[in-house]
């Protein structure tokens, strides 16, 4: 059976056995993937704390050909995920970018620019970073990289480019929609220009603009409900990190 390595973060452990753990892992180049580590609950584990919760490590498995989990064979840490202060946001924001990872991706289906985006948010996390922006811009370039980004600027129904001013209709289904379009759609809210605007900047790959952005409660609230709401839709269940994200609006 073949030997890979490949550089993880661990979005989940499981306790297996007297001595053992399953964890699930978002590695950069294999995708998400199960592993079982024999001896991980031993006081002299072989890998000592690389496997705690969101920790970078740097990792050997064997790959097994059959339904059954890899097996984990090394694992050496490279930083342990820190929340910055005392504040419980950044580390309800780190649960919930594991969180993400491990409902909207697939095994064995690598996403290398999200296994960056993932690393550089929980980084940004540590650093004291604006929680409530960070989250937000991890949610929306992640959804951009899985194919899932709502229509933010044109109608998702028939197109039309969209002139942004007062209030908008955005459906859960896909984005924004025009007047007409609207008509006897269900699932829809009505939000402010100014959120989708900000969503837009935040959602752009393209330069450090965003991080510049300045937002106010109201606008934050706003969005923060836009992405539960259509985030729950694309899963077809509420992530449970949701309930502890309302905070996040005061992180302007």
């Amino acid at each position: 059976m073949p030997t890979e390595k490949a550089t993880a973060l661990v979005l989940r452990t499981v306790e297996f056995s007297e001595t053992s753990v399953v964890a699930t892992l978002m590695t950069r180049e294999f995708g998400k993937l199960g592993v079982l580590a024999k001896g991980a609950r031993r006081l002299k584990s072989p890998f000592e704390s690389a496997l705690d919760l969101l920790s970078l490590c740097r990792i050997v498995f064997v790959r097994k050909s059959s339904e059954a989990l890899d097996l984990l064979t090394e694992a050496k840490l490279v930083r342990r995920f820190r929340p910055a202060g005392r504040d419980l946001s950044s580390l309800y924001a780190g649960y919930y970018v594991a969180e993400f990872l491990l409902e909207m991706t697939d095994e064995y289906d690598p996403h290398p620019e999200l296994f960056d985006l993932a690393d550089q948010t929980l980084a940004a996390l540590s650093a004291g970073e604006n929680v409530a922006k960070r989250v937000a811009r991890f949610e929306l370039l992640g959804l951009r990289l899985l194919g899932h980004l709502p229509s933010l600027d044109s109608c998702v129904e028939c197109g039309t480019e969209l002139n942004l001013s007062g209030q908008a209709a955005f459906s859960l289904g896909g984005g924004v929609l025009c007047h007409k379009c609207r008509e006897g759609k269900k699932q829809v809210v009505v939000v402010d220009a100014g959120v989708l605007k900000t969503m837009q900047q935040l959602a752009n790959p393209q330069g450090h603009s965003w991080q510049r952005l300045e937002t106010d409660r109201r606008v934050m609230g706003q969005l923060r409900g836009v992405m539960n709401n259509y985030i729950t839709h694309l899963l077809g269940k509420r992530p449970k990190l949701h309930r502890y994200l309302a905070s996040l609006e005061t992180g302007c």
